[in-house]
C-alpha cells in the first residue's frame, strides 16, 4: 500500500502563495471547510457560493494575498470546467435521451418480465446499475422510483427488498464510476487514468453493490416494513409515446462509451507503445470526450429517432438536458477553485508531512478526509471535490493503478452515512413514505455499507496491484 515521501513533492511543487507554517495551514483548512459547512447547512446557501466564499476565507486564514487567492480560485475553476464540463454536459444529454425516448423504461420492463420471486432484488440492482451509468443520481431516482413502487405493489414484495437494491445500484455508480461528476473531478485533480479508474471502479462496484443491495435488503426489509405510498407513483415518460427503442440497442448505446474507454485502457496496458497504430486509434476513440460524443450521436438515432422524435423534438430534448446541469457545473467549477487554492497555499506539503509522521496509508487517509467532509456538508460531490484537492499531492510518485485506487478511495468516502443534511436523504424519505428514523435504518446504513465495503476492496486491491 503506497506511503508518501515529503521529498517527492518537494522536488516538483510550485512555490506556495503564503509562507504560513503547517500549524497555521491546518487551522486555515479547518476554518475554510467550516465556513463552507456553515454556509451550506446553517444558512442554506447554494454550494457554488459557499465554495467560492470558503475559498476566499481559506486564503485569508492562511495569510495569502487576496489577489493571489482570487487568481488561484479562478484558475482552478477554469481548469476544472475545461476538463470535465463538456463531459458532464454530454452525459446529461445521453441521460435525457435515454429517459425521454422510453429507452430506460424498455430496459426496466424487459428485465422485470424475465425476473420474479427471489431474482427480483437482483433484477432491480442490475437495472439501476445499467441505467445509473449515464444518469445523475437524482435523475436515476426519479426514473426508477415509479418502477420500484409498482413492482412492490403488484408483486406484493417488501418495498425495502426491492428499493434498497435499486438505490444501491444508483449510489455506487454515482460515487465510483465516471462519467459522473464526482469521479471525473477526482480523476482530473489527481491526474488518474480514466480508463484504468473505470476498469478498477467496476471491479470495486460489483461486490460492493451486491453486499449493499440484495444482501442488505434482506435485513432492511425486516427492520422497516412500509407499504408503497399510492400518491408517489408518477406517470412514466414512455406512457405518452407510440413506440420506443428496443432493449438490445438501448443497452448497447448506454454501454458504448464504457466499452470504448475500457478498450483504450486495455490496449494501453497490453501494447504500451505510443507509436503503435492501434494504440493511437484507441487513444482517440477511447478518450472520454470522443467516447461520450460518439454515444450521444449514436443515441440521437438509436434512441431519439427510434422513439419517433422529429428533428425539432430532438433539438428540444438536448436543450432541456443542459439547463438542469448549470448548478452542477458551477458547483464542480467552484470545487475546482477551492482545490487549486488548497494546493497553492501549500496544503499538499502539510498533508504529506502529516501522512509521513503518522504513517497513515494514502488510500485510507483519502477515504477519511472524504468521510469527514461528507458528514459535514451532506454532499457527495462536494466531499469528492474537496477531498481530491486536499489529497492530490499524495498521487505524486504513484503508479497508474495506485492513482486510480486513490480516486476510488475518495469516491467511497464521499458516500459515507447520508443523513439529514443530504438532499438525497429527504428524496428517498419522501418517495418511500418513511420516517426519519426508518430512513436512517435503511438508506443511511446502506450508504455506510457501500462506503466501508468500497474502501476495504480498494485496500485489498492495493496489496496486489
Amino acid at each position: 500500500m503506497p506511503r508518501l515521501s515529503v521529498e517527492i513533492l518537494a522536488a516538483d511543487a510550485a512555490e506556495p502563495i503564503t509562507s504560513a507554517g503547517n500549524a497555521q495551514l491546518g487551522i486555515a483548512v479547518l476554518a475554510g471547510i467550516a465556513v463552507i459547512v456553515l454556509l451550506i447547512t446553517k444558512f442554506k446557501l447554494h454550494a457554488f457560493l459557499a465554495l467560492t466564499i470558503g475559498s476566499l476565507a481559506l486564503g485569508a486564514f492562511a495569510g495569502a494575498p487576496l489577489d493571489a487567492t482570487i487568481k488561484s480560485f479562478t484558475t482552478g475553476l477554469g481548469n476544472t470546467v475545461a476538463g470535465v464540463g463538456v463531459l458532464i454536459a454530454l452525459g446529461a444529454i445521453l441521460g435525457k435521451l435515454l429517459a425521454d425516448s422510453g429507452g430506460a423504461d424498455q430496459i426496466v420492463d424487459t428485465i422485470l418480465a424475465r425476473a420474479g420471486g427471489r431474482a427480483m432484488p437482483w433484477a432491480m440492482v442490475l437495472i439501476a446499475s445499467v441505467i445509473g451509468l449515464p444518469l445523475f443520481f437524482e435523475v436515476g431516482i426519479v426514473l426508477l422510483i415509479p418502477v420500484v413502487l409498482l413492482v412492490a405493489k403488484r408483486g406484493n414484495y417488501s418495498l425495502m427488498r426491492i428499493g434498497i437494491p435499486a438505490l444501491a445500484g444508483l449510489s455506487v455508480m454515482h460515487g465510483l464510476i465516471p462519467p459522473h461528476p464526482g469521479p471525473l473531478v477526482a480523476i482530473d485533480a489527481v491526474g488518474a487514468n480514466l480508463g484504468v479508474t473505470l476498469a478498477l471502479g467496476l471491479v470495486v462496484a460489483v461486490p460492493t453493490v451486491i453486499i449493499a443491495g440484495p444482501v442488505f435488503s434482506r435485513y432492511a426489509a425486516r427492520w422497516v416494513d412500509v407499504p408503497a405510498p399510492e400518491n408517489m407513483i408518477p406517470v412514466r415518460p414512455s406512457e405518452d409515446l407510440e413506440k420506443r427503442p428496443g432493449f438490445g440497442v438501448t443497452v448497447a448505446t448506454v454501454m458504448l462509451p464504457v466499452v470504448l474507454m475500457l478498450v483504450k485502457a486495455l490496449v494501453d496496458i497490453v501494447v504500451d507503445d505510443p507509436e503503435n497504430g492501434v494504440q493511437k486509434v484507441t487513444d482517440v476513440i477511447g478518450s472520454p470526450l470522443i467516447a461520450l460524443l460518439a454515444a450521444v450521436i449514436v443515441a440521437l438515432f438509436t434512441l431519439g429517432r427510434a422513439a419517433g422524435f422529429t428533428k425539432d423534438r430532438l433539438s428540444s430534448t438536448v436543450e432541456k438536458s443542459l439547463a438542469p446541469i448549470a448548478g452542477v457545473l458551477l458547483i464542480v467549477g467552484a470545487g475546482g477553485g477551492f482545490k487549486q487554492t488548497l494546493i497553492d497555499i501549500g496544503v499538499g506539503r502539510m498533508i504529506l508531512d502529516f501522512s509521513e509522521n503518522w504513517s497513515i496509508p494514502a488510500l485510507l487517509l483519502a477515504w477519511l478526509i472524504a468521510v469527514a467532509i461528507r458528514l459535514a456538508t451532506g454532499s457527495a460531490t462536494v466531499a469528492t471535490i474537496s477531498a481530491a484537492g486536499l489529497v492530490a499531492p499524495l498521487a505524486a510518485g504513484m503508479s497508474t493503478s495506485e492513482t486510480a485506487l486513490l480516486v476510488l478511495a475518495i469516491g467511497a468516502g464521499s458516500l459515507f452515512f447520508s443523513h439529514v443534511n443530504d438532499a438525497g436523504f429527504w428524496l428517498v424519505k419522501e418517495y418511500f413514505g418513511m420516517t426519519v428514523g426508518q430512513t436512517i435504518k435503511t438508506w443511511s446504513v446502506m450508504e455506510t455499507i457501500i462506503s466501508v465495503v468500497g474502501i476495504v476492496i480498494v485496500l485489498l486491491l492495493s496489496l496486489v496491484l
